[in-house]
């Protein structure tokens, strides 16, 4: 009998347990904690401990993937903490301050570098959330609109670009031509990569939430929570609301900088190790795993980009340290100690992604993955397909905090159903693929118990649960118009090419609309004038 046989409904309530109590309590360590408990409860049908604290255990020391991932978070932490200390972050922030002196200057710079950091989003919400959270502070930006900007461009853009997602979104493909019993040397079905490709335009939500960012950033409005957050901050300078609890910053955890002249190498040769060691390690390991005249997609397609991602972090600690030490601003007891405060800063985002990956293993163990596709089966039609698949990944995502872990869980199911469905075709395999990417995105960036939207908290300094309320609103917006076009799609089978202008036109209306609506229901403004130094600058001019 499978979990789902077995537990059927009553799967759902560690993880919605875990979510509610995260939004109501503002605990999320707690809420996780009491969510797997619960899941314990239900699976041993007793008091459920020794099964919760098993779970923990088996999340941290069973999966080799899980330890490499806690190492490159960890060497994050003890990278970004040296190169803030050598004064790399500083550096940067005084280079570009004299010309981003505007919420709009600072939130385009915050977008475009999200989205030239596409090979990673642990990487992306690092380095760009570290970077540009001082600036960002210049221009009252509040840390929930910072969070938000940093989190809606980090996953959504590795997932179209040459990353560790995009080569773990091919092994699913591959598992889902398994799962449907078609073989591309058959010629039944395209290959991983080209399926990957025509999936692209269907990713709608990871698309769209991209263009929000850019929208959100270049109107200057704001609706919802974010509205209420952005006033604070502009009108009474409060980055975060009173009783906010951040979490930890380079600032609380690692002190002053070193050097009253920071310079820009501190900062660049680091990440720019990195960078190297991350394309180079993912270059090396696909070559490896290739056939002899196998193209760059094929290779990409093979490569270990967690292992690339491993050593290059701790290339980048390895470099800041050297550079540190051998320019005489910090002695190695300074640069150990701060390599050690890295370490530190990570620990309460190491907690919680601990308990995040645990409550995932609740829910497999329990079915509730295979639940809740399983209820979708039910009324499934080729019309229907690219929604229902939507929600369904997106309710999953959401309710486990991991969207990798609901490709693992939905795409071998998705993929039948979509072959089933198309009348054993290819036809509507792209839209299954595209819809699951993005229902698991969305379901991450509005989980509480998200690693991905975790770290952006983490590096930005905001309130973990402020984070999730603000975003959420945004996130739901986008994913609305998302579904309404797919909707279009499978009545229509127009070109999704020519539907996603139409979003974008879509997105723009309802900023304009809602955020004028929110304004004048609350008493503000839509638009906001910032104080800039000593200078006050308009987002209007």
């Amino acid at each position: 009998m499978t979990g789902a046989e077995t537990f059927g409904a009553v799967s759902l309530v560690p993880p919605l347990l875990a979510i509610v109590l995260a939004i109501v309590t503002r605990k999320p360590v707690l809420s996780l904690f009491l969510g797997i408990w619960s899941g314990g409860v239900i699976f041993t049908a007793s008091h459920g401990v020794g099964q919760t604290l098993s779970w923990l255990v088996s999340s941290i020391g069973d999966s080799t993937f899980n330890a490499k991932i806690m190492l490159i978070v960890l060497f994050l932490g003890a990278g970004v903490a040296l190169i803030w200390r050598l004064g790399g972050a500083n550096a940067i922030a005084d280079t570009v301050t004299s010309s981003l002196d505007t919420q709009r200057k600072v939130g385009f710079a915050t977008w475009i570098f999200g989205m030239l950091w596409f090979f990673d989003d642990y990487s992306n919400t690092a380095i760009v959330g570290t970077t540009m959270r001082e600036i960002s502070d210049e221009v009252r930006i509040s840390r929930e609109k910072l969070a938000y900007m940093i989190d809606s461009t980090a996953a959504p853009v590795a997932t179209f670009g040459i990353s560790s997602w995009v080569a773990y979104q091919l092994s699913m493909i591959r598992e889902g031509y398994e799962a449907a019993g078609v073989s591309v040397e058959a010629g039944e079905v395209p290959d991983a990569f080209a399926l990957f490709l025509q999936s692209i335009p269907f990713n709608m939500y990871c698309l769209f939430a991209v263009v929000m960012v850019g929208i959100i950033v270049f109107t200057g409005r704001d609706f919802g929570e974010m509205l209420d957050a952005e006033h604070r901050s502009a009108t009474e300078g409060k980055l975060l609301r009173d009783d906010a609890v951040p979490m930890q910053s380079a600032e609380d955890s690692l002190g002053e900088v070193l050097t009253d002249t920071p310079q820009l190498r501190y900062f660049l040769v680091p990440t720019l190790s990195l960078m190297a060691v991350v394309v180079g390690g993912a270059a090396y390991t696909g070559l490896g795993a290739s056939d002899p005249g196998a193209s760059v997609f094929q290779i990409a397609g093979n490569a270990a980009f967690v292992d690339a991602l491993l050593w290059g972090t701790f290339t980048m600690v390895a470099v800041a340290l050297v550079m540190g030490v051998a320019s005489g601003i910090a002695s190695l007891d300074e640069a150990m100690e701060t390599v050690i405060d890295g370490f530190g800063m990570m620990l309460t985002a190491l907690t919680i992604l601990v308990m995040a990956w645990t409550i995932g293993t609740v829910t497999t163990a329990l079915g509730t993955g295979i639940y809740v596709t399983g209820i979708a089966e039910n009324f499934v039609t080729p019309t229907l397909l690219p929604v229902v698949v939507l929600v369904a990944s997106a309710f999953i995502a959401f309710s486990t905090g991991t969207s990798w872990g609901t490709m693992a869980i939905v795409t071998p199911i998705a993929v039948p159903l979509a072959w089933s469905v198309g009348g054993a075709t290819p036809a509507l395999l792209p839209v299954a693929i595209g819809t699951v990417f993005s229902g698991a995105i969305f379901g991450d960036h509005c989980s509480p118990i998200s690693d991905t939207t975790i770290l952006s908290s983490t590096f930005t300094g905001a309130d973990h649960i402020d984070h999730v309320r603000t975003q959420m609103t945004y996130a739901t917006t986008v994913l609305a118009v998302a579904a309404t076009l797919l909707t279009v799609w499978g009545a229509t089978r127009i070109t999704p090419l020519a539907l996603l202008p139409i979003g974008v036109v879509t997105l723009v209306g309802l900023v304009y609309v809602l955020s004028e609506f929110d304004a004048k229901r609350k008493g503000l403004q839509a638009t906001r004038t910032v104080q800039v130094g000593k200078r006050s600058t308009s987002d209007d001019d």
